[in-house]
Parts: structure tokens; C-alpha cells; sequence
């Protein structure tokens, strides 16, 4: 048994995020039989993470891709730019907005609606075809929104459901999203350190930094199709050095720990193009592609093998 830790979020209560780090308690507990983890919210992602670096929090539970709205920016940059830190698990959490006011709000009644930039995204179309003069409203979060409301300061927010009991709204409408079985992924973040042992379904993540010449990208992506590792997601983000010059973030079926895996890390390594190792953690949805033939760890196995056998002179 471990002793209590605090995992920071991207807090108030009552957030998606708070969900998702809900989720990664209860399997992170039946892991460590019984270790005890206290949320505590925090009002920006930067403040989450900021916490976990300093010391203040053992982990940090943010958003990093929707899959309606793509990446989340602000988790990306803090990744590729500010001190390292390390995605040990990640959680999957169904995305699903409703509309809460304060009891007795009608909604001929409603002028403001607040909600977090990726929760006005979703509901842009119901907001513009049932309350076309109300103003959208951005908040730090869909729950800091609802906040808001409670105290009087917005009218309306768009917001997950469990937020309404927490700060005493009702959901004047239901499921106001405009995509339907919307999902967010989040991750859990600690300081650097060894990473979670293999399960076979993993998944490991990296930023990855090339030249600006012709054919730079490709040389690097074929070290990953040379040894049978499927990308899952490749996504492109500023240098903020220079206009026009990029680093891409990449996700991966496999863990470091495997060969070919392993391999293909050293390879970027001495290409000079792995900006940052991210992590490598069992994936919460998905399988991964069965690994090619020639990449097995067996296939490397008996690989290495036979060149060692030829280095002493050994040729059956």
C-alpha cells in the first residue's frame, strides 16, 4: 500500500476533467491496493500543471484532445515547452452539454450563456438557432461557467449535467451538443520517472522536431514504418521561434520497453529529431495494430541472435 496523494484538475467541480480524474482514481486505487488520492481543482491547466511541477500535487489530470474540436492547445504547448513531465494513463470521457440556469429562469429570459471554448464549439448551432441575440460567453471552464451562474453573473451555462446538483442549477434543455457521441480524452501527468509497467495494449507518445528541407518529415516517419509501429495521431504545433517551422506531436501503438519501440527511439535520438519522449501507458480505448511480423520481439529476438552468432564466427 502507497500513501495519499493529490492530483491537481482543471477545476471547479463539476467538470468534465473532473470526471476523467474520478475515472483514473478508481483504477489508479484498485492498482495500489487501497492507496488513497485526494482532487483538488484548479482554476487553468497551466495552474494544474504548474502545481505538479513545483511539487504541490503528485499528478495532474487535463484535457488533450476532443474529438470534435481536435487537440487542446494549451496542454500541447505545456508539454512540448515547459518542464518535462510524463503521461503515465490516460481516460476517455463521453462529452454531453446541458443548458443550466438558476430555478425559475425561462429561456426567453436568457442574454448570456458561458461555457469553455470547446464547449461553444459544440453547441454553436443550437445557441444559434434557439437564442440567436444571446451573447456566448467564454469561460476557463464549462464549470467555472455554471459557477457564474450560480452567483448571478451569467444567465446560462453550457456544461456537463453533474455540474447542476453542485451548484444548484437545473438543466433547462438536455444534451445541446451538436455532435453526438462527442469524447475527450484526457491524461494523467507526473514528474519524469520510470513508466507504467507493459500491458501489451500501450500506447506511447513523443514530440518529435525536424529540419525544414525537403523530404525531413518522411525521413523521420519512415523510421517508425521500417519497423512496423503504427502511428495513431500526428499533430502539428508552433516552434514559437520562428514563423512557419513546427513540431509535431505523435502518438504510437507500442511501449518503450519493446524492441521495436525502444529501436525507433534511438533511431529519432540520433537523428536529432525526439524533442521529447512523453511517456509510454496503457491505453484506456482501442487495441493496438498487431505488430508486422518482422517486428515481433521475438523477430528481433532471433535477429540479434544470429548477427551475434556471425560476430564469432558462427554461420548456421
Amino acid at each position: 500500500m502507497i500513501g495519499a496523494e493529490r492530483w491537481a484538475y482543471l477545476g471547479p467541480e463539476g467538470t468534465f476533467t473532473e470526471q476523467a480524474a474520478m475515472s483514473l482514481v478508481r483504477r489508479f486505487e484498485l492498482a495500489e491496493s487501497g492507496g488513497a488520492v485526494t482532487l483538488e481543482p484548479i482554476a487553468a491547466v497551466s495552474g494544474a500543471l504548474a502545481a505538479l511541477r513545483a511539487g504541490a500535487a503528485d499528478a495532474a489530470c487535463v484535457a488533450m484532445e476532443s474529438s470534435v474540436e481536435g487537440a487542446v492547445p494549451v496542454t500541447q504547448d505545456e508539454l512540448t515547452h515547459g518542464e518535462p513531465l510524463l503521461i503515465t494513463a490516460e481516460a476517455y470521457v463521453p462529452i454531453t452539454f446541458d443548458l443550466l440556469v438558476r430555478p425559475g429562469t425561462e429561456l426567453a429570459a436568457i442574454r448570456t450563456v458561458g461555457a469553455h471554448p470547446h464547449g461553444h464549439a459544440q453547441i454553436r448551432d443550437w445557441l444559434a438557432a434557439t437564442l440567436p441575440a444571446a451573447v456566448a460567453v467564454v469561460s476557463a471552464s464549462n464549470a467555472a461557467a455554471a459557477a457564474a451562474v450560480a452567483a448571478g453573473e451569467l444567465d446560462a451555462a453550457a456544461a456537463a449535467p453533474v455540474a447542476g446538483p453542485r451548484y444548484g442549477l437545473v438543466s433547462l434543455a438536455t444534451d445541446i451538443g451538436h455532435v453526438r457521441d462527442a469524447v475527450t480524452r484526457f491524461v494523467l501527468l507526473r514528474r519524469p520517472g520510470p513508466p507504467p509497467l507493459p500491458t501489451g495494449n500501450d500506447r506511447t507518445s513523443l514530440v518529435l522536431s525536424v529540419g525544414n528541407h525537403p523530404g525531413s518529415l518522411l525521413a523521420v516517419l519512415t523510421e517508425f514504418a521500417a519497423r512496423g509501429i503504427n502511428l495513431t495521431r500526428l499533430e502539428s504545433r508552433p516552434t514559437r521561434s520562428k514563423m512557419g517551422e513546427y513540431v509535431f506531436l505523435v502518438d504510437a501503438d507500442g511501449h518503450v520497453t519493446e524492441p521495436a519501440m525502444a529501436d525507433v527511439l534511438a533511431a529519432l535520438r540520433r537523428r536529432s529529431a525526439l524533442l521529447r519522449w512523453l511517456g509510454s501507458y496503457p491505453r484506456a480505448a482501442g487495441t493496438n495494430v498487431p505488430a508486422a511480423d518482422f517486428a515481433t520481439a521475438e523477430a528481433y529476438r532471433a535477429a540479434g541472435d544470429q548477427v551475434r552468432r556471425w560476430t564469432v564466427g558462427e554461420w548456421s
